[in-house]
């Protein structure tokens, strides 16, 4: 079983972020964190990478009923969505699989938190 889901689209890096924060917007999530991978790895240890970002997204209804199921579970929040360029015009966009990541947790309550929201990061990928 995978630790992501993904799918590779047609579009801009720029148009690519924008779409993926919209599609998360849709589905109940923001944007907490933006990593710029490729920013950080170049300013750090002058290394070039591709354009690649890190969204932390939160829905914050469903990461409270996680935190009251499993107070631990912050290690694993938010919810890591990255967007990176694998050239030829193509953007993949991958989020973590919160079904099974949550799975090695053994808490049954998260275990049908982590169905929910993985159907929903199924429903922002569907989106683009």
């Amino acid at each position: 079983m995978s630790f992501y889901m993904s799918r590779t689209i047609v579009a801009s890096f720029d148009d690519a972020i924008q779409r993926v924060t919209e599609a998360l917007k849709a589905e109940g999530f923001g944007v907490l964190t933006d990593i710029d991978v490729r920013a950080t790895l170049k300013q750090k240890i002058g290394v070039e990478w591709r354009a690649y970002r890190i969204l932390g997204a939160c829905n914050p209804p469903l990461a409270h009923q996680a935190l009251q199921a499993e107070d631990k579970i912050g290690t694993m929040l938010p919810c890591n969505v990255i967007v990176q360029d694998t050239g030829a015009g193509k953007i993949e966009v991958a989020a973590i699989d919160p079904a099974t990541t949550m799975a090695q947790i053994g808490n049954p309550k998260l275990a049908e938190l982590a169905a929910t929201v993985r159907a929903k990061l199924e429903g922002v990928l569907a989106r683009l």
